[in-house]
């Protein structure tokens, strides 16, 4: 790709300043639209070193309302960022509805060193965000050997800008051949059709932000054109098991099994120990948990995580109740808010419902689009096993209590003052579509569960059976992953 490039392009300062004014009217205006209709922008900027990313950033942002966009600089991560996984740090900056963010260096960070397995970690990363009809547009800044040698010696002699310039810089530059083939396998392993690259010819810098402000308007005047007619293009599966044949997981759970009062207090005592020397060796190996509870209404989670948590420095973990999302949630990607939510190293994150609320509520009571629920599967598996490949322990549990159980723990709950908070009409409600939601949930379990991020089903019409199996499935699963 790269070497096919004419570097040598330019053009005249009357016709740059005559293409600036027209383009300049345009891009304001079509700032607003994308506004008005929420759209998200993503612009990312990669290139050899010193061809000019930042320069042609400040030209694309001047005629636009600065109200309505945000730069990042992300090429250094900070120390909250090492000790996250990898797309953390991009993902909790991902713009909402209508609003632009641009990038100086992006999550291709390196990218030119990866196998074709990381490269399509990112182009899923990618994709989960233009199927929720973000536009990301990305450009590669080239420019010749020659050119960038001339560049940095330039920047060198300038003390103001001589700390731009490092080591790294001369030796890429030497080396420029080898860096170019690394770029173009990049270029190539990730030119997709819904997040493509434009490679800009930067040598003459008039040329360069032309070309780059024209092909902004023209992609954004194409997803407002989209938007407008209202079309949604997605990939979705096909799923041919249905009726008789469909998976049941739920219908084989033996529900019958308890624990006696006597036998729980002593497991529990000596699974607490356990947990609270383990949660110590987490911190200090730096190994990441993430607890995911699911399950029926009255199903036993929050005194689940109660036990959990008895025996757990405060100071390490953190505790997540998901509930509708709000305003500013809903305005980005599902996903994101869960995103933010990720333990750094060392820390446990357990959350009281999770981002299986778009497989199961959002499914069921149409809060989610077909389209946007089945791809969901996907972008969720791809999600955790990311985190799971930062060095993270992800266990998911699902609450499991029959429909008689929960009715009988909704009338105790509604018998009892101290207890009445727990039970609103919408739980009643919910319970109208227990078939709907078991179906969902057998879905959900045999779509989503994997060897690094796997489903745990927990037998819950006995709470003391229940609590011992948590205890005893987190403790197993962090001796396993610290003795590694």
């Amino acid at each position: 790709m790269l070497d096919k490039i004419d570097l040598s392009k330019s053009m005249e300062k009357s016709d740059y300043k005559e293409w600036m004014e027209k383009m300049k009217i345009q891009f304001g205006e079509i700032q607003r639209k994308c506004r008005n209709l929420d759209i998200p922008v993503m612009i990312l900027f990669e290139g050899f070193g010193a061809s000019g990313k930042g320069t042609m950033i400040n030209h694309l942002i001047r005629p636009l309302d600065p109200r309505g966009f945000r730069v990042f600089t992300t090429e250094k991560a900070s120390e909250e960022e090492e000790m996250r996984p990898y797309f953390w740090r991009f993902f909790t900056k991902t713009p909402p509805k209508g609003k632009m963010h641009i990038y100086d260096r992006s999550w291709y960070l390196g990218a030119y060193k990866y196998d074709d397995l990381e490269l399509d970690e990112i182009i899923q990363f990618e994709r989960q965000f233009t199927d929720d009809g973000v536009v990301i547009i990305k450009f590669f800044l080239a420019i010749s050997q020659q050119e960038q040698k001339r560049r940095l010696k330039r920047l060198e002699s300038t003390p103001n800008t001589k700390w731009r310039v490092t080591k790294d810089d001369w030796k890429n530059n030497k080396n420029y051949k080898e860096c170019m083939e690394k770029f173009d396998r990049m270029l190539v392993q990730t030119d997709v059709p819904n997040a493509p690259w434009t490679v800009v010819e930067s040598t003459d810098r008039r040329y360069a932000s032309c070309k780059i402000m024209s092909a902004v308007i023209n992609r954004l005047k194409a997803a407002i054109e989209q938007k407008e007619k209202s079309k949604c293009i997605t990939d979705l599966y096909v799923d041919g098991v249905t009726g008789d044949f469909a998976n049941g997981v739920l219908q084989g759970v033996d529900m019958s099994l308890t624990l006696n009062h006597k036998e729980y207090e002593k497991k529990k005592k000596n699974l607490q120990n356990r947990l609270s020397l383990l949660h110590s060796k987490m911190y200090q190996d730096r190994v990441p948990l993430v607890l995911a509870f699911e399950g029926w209404d009255a199903g036993g989670k929050g005194g689940a995580i109660k036990r959990l948590t008895d025996c757990m420095d405060p100071r390490g973990y953190h505790v997540i109740p998901v509930a509708a999302p709000n305003d500013i949630e809903r305005a980005h990607h599902y996903l994101w808010r869960f995103w933010e939510e990720f333990p750094k190293a060392g820390h446990a994150a357990i959350f009281d419902r999770t981002w299986y609320g778009r497989v199961l509520v959002e499914r069921v009571e149409g809060f989610a689009q077909e389209d946007e629920w089945k791809r969901a599967y996907n972008e969720i598996n791809n999600m955790e096993k990311h985190i799971a490949k930062s060095g993270a322990v992800i266990l998911k549990f699902w609450m499991h209590i029959d429909k008689e159980e929960q009715e009988r723990r909704f009338k105790q709950r509604q018998e009892t003052p101290e207890k009445q908070w727990k039970i609103t009409d919408e739980d009643w409600r919910n319970r109208e579509k227990w078939d709907e939601y078991e179906k969902a949930v057998d879905e959900m379990i045999v779509r989503t569960s994997s060897a690094h991020a796997p489903w745990i089903i927990v037998e819950a019409n006995s709470k003391l059976y229940a609590r011992i199996k948590v205890l005893e499935t987190v403790v197993d699963a962090l001796e396993k992953a610290l003795l590694q």
